[in-house]
């Protein structure tokens, strides 16, 4: 496929150039180098030995060793990334009380969360449509905001979450534009992760308003198409939503 031949709508466009500019800047727990560093690792672990082979095995808990990271970051962090990245069907709780116990935050992870599925939502779309793996920007300057939500708590989730109801005036938006559900709510303990990534999302997928409408098409595929490939996507990857 000439991937310069194909015309990619504003929005889009817009949306990917939004993501990329995110990625390289200061996030709420993570500061811009930190969250390049993650998403630098987010895309070494499709290469991970290790991932591969505990993807292969029965249990991904049967396979020890030690994962092919860069070094620039902790390898608890790295165990992190990597099992999110290429195995997140299989986490249980019992690894995520480990995860807590080893340092992490659960805000940290939260936002671990969203650069991982951000990264991956623009590499898989520029691998689909021919062209090469962009190359990761420079970091910006600045500092983390470091803003928790006060009113989150566990209730869905084995992380704190944000009703709508629960958002307070000095809280960002979690939900800027659409009425949100579980699979919104799942980031809310960092704001602007959901923002941001169902930003790129309702651009590569569908506003959240027109997937309800079922009595029109907006894009080049229709509903039933759209949600045949995400059923066969989200059984490949054991999507447990």
């Amino acid at each position: 496929m000439d991937a310069h031949a194909l015309t990619i709508r504003n929005d889009l466009a817009t949306a990917r150039e939004n993501s990329w500019d995110r990625l390289a800047s200061p996030g709420t727990w993570w500061s811009a180098a930190e969250r390049l560093a993650i998403a630098d690792e987010a895309r070494r672990a499709t290469q991970c030995r290790m991932c591969r082979a505990r993807k292969e095995a029965l249990s991904p808990y049967t396979i020890d060793g030690e994962h092919d990271g860069n070094g620039d970051l902790p390898e608890f962090i790295v165990e992190v990334i990597h099992r999110i990245r290429t195995d997140s069907g299989r986490l249980r709780k019992a690894w995520f009380d480990e995860v807590m116990e080893s340092g992490l935050t659960d805000t940290q992870y939260v936002e671990i969360v969203g650069i991982i599925s951000t990264i991956a939502g623009l590499d898989t779309f520029d691998h689909a449509i021919g062209l090469p793996q962009r190359k990761l920007p420079a970091a910006k300057p600045g500092e983390p905001t470091r803003h928790r939500p006060r009113a989150a708590h566990k209730t869905i989730a084995w992380v704190a979450t944000l009703a709508d109801d629960d958002i307070a005036e000095e809280d960002p938006n979690p939900y800027p534009d659409f009425e949100p559900v579980n699979v919104h709510r799942a980031m809310s303990l960092v704001p602007e992760e959901v923002a941001g990534f169902f930003e790129l999302d309702q651009a590569l997928y569908l506003p959240q308003a027109a997937i309800r409408d079922l009595d029109n098409e907006y894009r080049a595929l229709t509903h039933s198409q759209i949600e045949l490939i995400a059923t066969r996507v989200a059984a490949l990857n054991q999507c447990y939503y």
